[in-house]
């Protein structure tokens, strides 16, 4: 019975080997017959702006990174109950990792991410609730 699964697993990769090198050889002949054209076929939009706009998602990023940093440090209450919660953890390591929580879709992901960032051995998991869903109100306001 093992031997069979690995027979079939063997046989999965080959197929899938030889569709890739199908498709190699189908943009090649393509390439052959059509030349510098052939991009139009298997590119959307390749002549489109994306070479201009190239670089522009760091651009929201950074500026992202740069809001989540100014509210950190501000006086608003939410920030001074972080700041006061976080101790001598770092605002700046805080603000890298509230951003990569910022790129998750889901709202419920996107808290839970926030409350174990927030997580620690002191506080009780109501108040890191409580703390994490004021800072997600909070940089939904900001950002």
């Amino acid at each position: 019975m093992a031997n069979q699964r690995e027979t079939n697993s063997y046989k999965n990769q080959v197929d899938e080997l030889t569709e890739a090198l199908a498709t190699a050889r189908k943009m090649q002949e393509d390439w052959l017959n059509y030349g510098i054209n052939f991009i139009h076929i298997y590119v959307d939009d390749a002549d489109g702006d994306w070479l201009e706009t190239w670089g522009d998602e760091e651009i929201f990023t950074s500026s992202l990174l740069d809001k989540i940093k100014e509210f950190l440090v501000s006086d608003d209450i939410v920030a001074l109950r972080l700041r006061r919660h976080l101790g001598d953890r770092s605002l700046f390591e805080i603000a890298v990792n509230l951003e990569e929580c910022w790129q998750i879709y889901s709202a419920d992901e996107r808290l839970t991410a926030v409350k174990h960032l927030l997580a620690d051995d002191k506080t009780s998991d109501i108040a890191i609730f409580d703390l994490a869903n004021s800072l997600i109100q909070k940089l939904s306001a900001v950002l």
